[in-house]
């Protein structure tokens, strides 16, 4: 019989491992001796032993995982229970509980680490849910929907949480996707209508506008293309490529006009400043009448000027008020000399003129002969009270006399 710390082979050459428990039979040897038996089934410990410690540094250097660590473990312990070999047993077995706490453990941290991930998950597509129904109600369309784009983005990158609150949050998300682009489109295509609305008025407006191209009624065209230009500024704007192609047209239909306009003013201007040297040489002729010394033949004289000056035409407008009011300088003289004549050869005017006179006299000679009568009587102060009479009425007949010298000049 042949023995080692953790087993022995007994005569009839069974061999037994020594365990916690006690004994137990692990095989049998018939072929070499007892030593020999025990080196064989020793080497199966060590086997067992190996595969153990490989075991050990996957779990704590590898990320080996959790469920094929334990499916490992479980089938370790099985062989270290039924094991035919010769070795400490029960260490191995306490090697595997450790081993074993170890896998719980790393277990319960990726467990965490899944719960942690997956409230930071779902924390991150709530944000995103809650930013898109949002953006929802916007109308920066541009902006929110680039914005759109790239939530759609995030959330794709973002992993996926358990299928039930994976569903009801994508949902919300898609949902909040949806208006966006149901008021999106709404709103372009009642900008389509606008805009075409904006063509059909504006085509109308460019169709007067040409038709009012070759008119020379300067003025009432020029006042139209002014009311077409608000009514082109209300209108909107159509679709780019016909508000252009229709803004060309416009505006070369008012350009025709107002360049056809452009020449006839320049021509006028000319046609006008000639005439304002007309005007002024006739200024210079009707200037040399006055002063008057022959009345008719200075009447004469005006008529003449009168004609020729309707004849000339018109004169710039801002030099027209000096060039009438230079000839109406000259009428008004001629006007107050007619004036002047025929105050001296009115009859009425005369035999008024002498009888104030008369009736002046009278008073200034009563005074006189009251005033004789006051001195002589000594009463001086009625003199001086008539004397002061006598000079307002003299006053007055000296002016009188004046006017009626001049009916006689």
């Amino acid at each position: 019989m042949s023995s080692d710390p953790w087993g022995r082979v007994d005569e009839q050459g069974n061999v037994y491992v020594r365990t916690a428990e006690g004994e137990r039979q692990v095989g049998s040897w018939q072929a070499g001796s007892p030593e020999e038996a025990l080196a064989y089934f020793e080497r199966k410990y060590q086997g067992l032993e190996a595969e153990i410690g490989l075991l050990e540094h996957r779990v704590r250097k590898t990320d080996l995982a959790a469920k094929e660590a334990q499916t490992a473990l479980d089938h370790l312990r099985a062989q270290v229970v039924e094991a035919h070999a010769v070795g400490d047993l029960d260490a191995l077995a306490k090697r595997l509980d450790t081993l074993g706490g170890e896998i719980e453990t790393r277990q319960s941290e990726r467990r965490a680490a899944r719960a942690k991930a997956q409230d930071e998950t779902r924390a991150a597509k709530e944000a995103l849910v809650a930013e898109a129904e949002q953006l929802a109600e916007s109308n920066q369309w541009r902006e929110a929907g680039d914005r759109l784009r790239a939530l759609v983005d995030n959330w794709k990158a973002l992993p996926r949480l358990d299928r039930k609150s994976d569903d009801e949050l994508w949902h919300r998300f898609s949902h909040a996707r949806s208006v966006f682009s149901k008021h999106r489109k709404a709103h372009f295509a009642a900008l389509d209508s606008e805009r075409e609305q904006a063509r059909l008025v504006k085509e109308k407006l460019v169709a007067e506008a040409e038709s009012l191209s070759d008119s020379t009624e300067w003025g009432p065209t020029a006042a139209a293309y002014r009311d077409l230009m608000t009514q082109w500024k209300a209108a909107g704007r159509a679709q780019r490529d016909a508000e252009e192609e229709l803004w060309a047209r416009f505006r070369g239909a008012q350009d025709v006009f107002f360049q056809a306009r452009s020449a006839a003013f320049s021509e006028r201007d000319h046609e006008q400043g000639e005439n304002q040297h007309a005007k002024e040489a006739l200024l210079v002729e009707a200037e040399a009448i006055l002063p008057i010394t022959d009345l008719k033949a200075a009447k004469a004289a005006l008529r003449d000027v009168n004609e020729r000056w309707e004849a000339i035409g018109h004169v710039p407008r801002e030099v027209r008020p000096k060039l009438d009011g230079r000839l109406n300088a000259v009428e008004r003289a001629i006007r107050e000399a007619e004036e002047a004549e025929w105050q001296r050869s009115n009859p009425e005017a005369k035999a008024r003129a002498a009888g104030m006179t008369g009736l002046l006299q009278a008073a200034v000679d009563k005074l006189q002969a009251d005033i004789d009568k006051a001195r002589a009587a000594g009463n001086a102060s009625k003199v001086a009270k008539l004397e002061s009479e006598l000079a307002g009425r003299q006053a007055l007949l000296d002016q009188a006399q004046k006017s009626l010298q001049e009916f006689s000049g």
